[in-house]
């Protein structure tokens, strides 16, 4: 298997999972993105303020082609309320609902992992949209299994832009350490 997994395979991905699954647990999606490259430019702006830049813009409209033509379809996304994740989160035109949380802001892992467990029941598949390290320190944190290729690509780096693909099995509660399987990790540099 490639070290860049496509997202397409969520079907196949599902099928196994449910194979895997006790009876009666649920197959949960998680969607970690990181902002798209910002700009530091503009004298006096706040960390939450910078926009994205020319090269930011760029890759996250590559990777909202990418988000599309793979059918990822989080039910819901919870975004930093950064100007930069804001603007990333716009490019890709998700359909599902969107929270802007100003918690996710500078959030680490353990904070992240809160905020998943109490997505509602409902809810098949979350995208969080956010920064590092919070979000590269979750996925290293929640990813149990996964191919060792893309496992250490992430402990090695999570660039802005970039997109993690994790499952588990349960409710949203009972999410935890090492309990998810990394089925994914694409970056603008793969497209």
């Amino acid at each position: 298997m490639s070290a860049t997994m496509s997202l397409s395979k969520a079907a196949y991905v599902d099928a196994m999972a449910l194979t895997t699954a006790r009876p009666g647990q649920v197959t949960r999606r998680i969607y970690l993105f990181r902002h798209a490259k910002s700009s530091w430019e503009g004298d006096g702006l706040e960390d939450h303020d910078r926009p994205l830049s020319p090269r930011g813009e760029h890759a996250a409209r590559a990777m909202a082609d990418y988000v599309r033509r793979e059918g990822v379809a989080p039910d819901l996304v919870l975004c930093s309320t950064a100007v930069r994740a804001r603007q990333t989160l716009e490019a890709l035109s998700l359909r599902g609902e969107n929270r802007y949380e100003e918690g996710l802001y500078g959030a680490g892992a353990a904070w992240l992992v809160s905020r998943l467990r109490r997505v509602p029941g409902s809810v098949g598949s979350a995208m969080l949209v956010g920064h590092n390290p919070g979000l590269q320190d979750l996925a290293v944190l929640l990813a149990g299994k996964g191919d060792p290729l893309l496992l250490a690509r992430v402990r090695e780096k999570l660039p802005t832009g970039a997109l993690i693909g994790l499952t588990f099995h349960g409710e949203w509660t009972s999410l935890a350490e090492h309990k998810a399987t990394l089925e994914s990790f694409v970056t603008p540099r793969d497209l």
